[in-house]
């Protein structure tokens, strides 16, 4: 069965220099319904407004994903790692035993849009460490391109987690099928635009949640950008 996260009942939080949603609970936000599901513990929709950001901060056991949806994020770390974050581009930093790192809207003019993703690693003390990986849109427009997996395969990101992470771009009467095995689980999240999931109407932010053995069908009611997670 279908359970869906509508993006209406999300925790918010507005700091003026930062506007962000919670699809599961986070910061200020607690509800014991909404602690993760599966692996994935933390979607949060971010905005930031031009010129600030989030200062030094550190993690541990944790692999932080950072997808862009419009604008551009700068990222620095205690890795020694530097680089800005575009659409199109995915980030995957694994902060394991420790890390530092600060992200900041690299743009004084515009501000940037992203989707913060924490997925629980498979085991915790890893070594920390970051890759990060432009995907055209040509790869994902009616298609589901993988963006992040457990084995890195077909040129995705490595997750240390066994989590298969896609991503697509649909079209309104564009469609792609997913086949969801007997034991995992399945979240979808959409990014912008609007989708049916098996026949059931999401919004933008909405998310939702699907357990196999089941096919999953995406199916694009506008120009839509959505993320799809299979996991163990």
């Amino acid at each position: 069965m279908l359970a869906i996260r509508h993006a209406e009942q999300r925790g918010h939080a507005n700091f003026g220099w930062l506007e962000s949603r919670h699809t599961f609970s986070f910061g200020s936000y607690f509800d014991q319904r909404f602690m993760g599901f599966g692996p994935l513990r933390v979607i949060n929709e971010d905005r930031v407004q031009p010129g600030q950001g989030f200062g030094t901060h550190g993690h541990s056991d944790m692999e932080i994903i950072s997808y862009v949806l419009g604008g551009a994020l700068e990222h620095k770390d205690s890795m020694g790692t530097g680089s800005i974050i575009q659409p199109g581009d995915v980030q995957r930093m694994s902060a394991g035993t420790g890390v530092r790192h600060s992200e900041y809207n690299a743009s004084d003019t515009e501000p940037v849009h992203f989707l913060q993703i924490w997925i629980l690693p498979e085991r915790q003390g890893l070594e920390p460490g970051y890759e990060q990986k432009a995907f055209p849109a040509e790869e994902k427009q009616g298609q589901l391109r993988l963006v992040g997996s457990r084995d890195g395969r077909d040129g995705s990101l490595t997750i240390h987690q066994d989590v298969d992470l896609y991503a697509t771009l649909l079209e309104d009467g564009d469609e792609v099928r997913h086949e969801l095995a007997d034991g995992r689980k399945a979240w979808v999240q959409v990014a912008r635009g609007s989708v049916t999931v098996n026949d059931l109407q999401l919004y933008p932010g909405d998310g939702a949640a699907l357990a196999g053995p089941a096919t999953l069908r995406l199916a694009g009611t506008s120009e839509a950008e959505v993320l799809l997670f299979d996991m163990g």
